[in-house]
């Protein structure tokens, strides 16, 4: 059985911008172009987390990254083969699951180094690390200024090695701030320092998805597009590449009904009618990630047109005005996709709302069943 609410993941569609974005990187002026880490945190931003890496993995992807061991233990789990990157701290989870399920570690902090390098000697293994250089962001890694005081009990640490380095800028996606030149500049010199730590030649990576799109000196040996794999550019930027978005989200006309000039609507009566009004009844509501600012709002579409969300959204459903539409049950409902000529996409959703892309498609909620072509 499937709910009429559902989503439809196309990985078609995300291998052709994984294809897309390599072409890209290849236009650069680098000798080498740097390889993808694909990140999938997040239930690879709502749109399934296991399906969708090895979808990647199929297209080329050299590596994986999500947020925490757990996370990484589910892609193992779901067969993916490729290097998976735990970006988050380690100090709440059972760092077991690294060595058992093959998974790269971040240390981004002195006590996460003692505990790793504590758990691999007791295992009599050598534990490939990432190391994470906090040039700005200012939540986990180690301070860019004072690594020669905090790095030597890690490098000394004799189960431990470390691979790459990396660092995550804070202002990407925001041209006018100046603190993504300034990281850039941070990172680079972490870099000739770390030549006289001994730690020289290590790979780096720095770029998320804006930052790959604004300046081709970070892309490094390595870039970690999230956002841009699932076919959206993270607002207020531009590409050229031809992405296409993943996922589309569709319903169905469950009922329709009239209303009389001044009767209201729903929950707290946030609609009342000027005009004798046909209203539509969704069962999507926010039990299923649409955001209650959508109410009086947002828009779906039917029949290639937009039909505006009136009243309040609800857990289980929303009422949409379809007076000038000659709506019936069992209607497709589109909230985010293409319907005719016309689309909804997450950036004018995220709009809409006052939030940002990354927001709405991990709300996408559980039991939204998620269709894979």
């Amino acid at each position: 059985m499937i709910r009429p609410t559902f989503a439809h993941v196309d990985l078609e569609a995300l291998k052709s911008n994984f294809r897309a974005m390599t072409e890209y990187l290849a236009t650069g002026a680098r000798p080498e172009p740097p390889a993808i880490i694909a990140v999938v945190k997040a239930n690879a931003y709502g749109h399934g987390a296991p399906r969708v890496a090895l979808a990647l993995e199929a297209a080329g992807a050299r590596m994986v990254a999500c947020a925490d061991i757990e996370e990484g233990v589910l892609l193992r789990e779901a067969g993916v083969r490729v290097p998976i990157l735990i970006f988050g701290a380690l100090s709440v989870s059972d760092l077991d699951g690294l060595f058992t399920h093959d998974l790269t570690p971040t240390i981004s902090t002195p006590s996460a180094g003692r505990a790793l390098q504590a758990t691999a000697a007791a295992r009599d293994r050598r534990l490939g690390c990432h190391l994470k250089i906090d040039t700005g962001m200012n939540r986990l890694g180690f301070r860019w200024d004072n690594l020669g005081r905090t790095l030597p009990e890690l490098l000394a640490s004799p189960n431990l090695r470390i691979a790459a380095v990396y660092t995550h800028f804070a202002t990407a996606d925001d041209p006018d701030s100046p603190l993504f030149a300034e990281q850039r500049l941070r990172f680079e010199r972490v870099h000739d320092e770390l030549a006289g730590l001994r730690i020289a030649g290590r790979l780096r990576h720095a770029a998320n998805s804006a930052a790959l799109l604004r300046d081709e000196r970070v892309w490094y040996d390595f870039v970690r597009p999230g956002l841009l794999l699932y076919g959206v550019v993270p607002p207020p930027l531009a590409t050229t590449m031809p992405l296409r978005p993943v996922m589309t989200i569709r319903s169905r006309v469950t009922a329709v009904k009239g209303l009389r000039i001044g009767e209201g609507l729903g929950y707290g009566v946030r609609f009342t009618a000027d005009r004798p009004t046909t209203m539509a009844i969704v069962p999507a509501g926010y039990a299923d990630g649409l955001d209650t600012r959508l109410a009086n709002r947002g828009c779906v579409l039917l029949r290639g047109r937009r039909a505006p969300i009136v009243g309040s959204v609800c857990m289980d459903m929303i009422a949409i005005d379809v007076t000038d539409t000659d709506a019936e049950p069992g209607d497709e409902v589109v909230i985010l996709g293409d319907q005719g000529n016309d689309r909804i996409d997450v950036r004018e959703m995220a709009a809409i709302i006052g939030t940002i892309p990354y927001e709405v498609l991990c709300r996408v909620g559980a039991r939204i069943e998620r269709l894979y072509n």
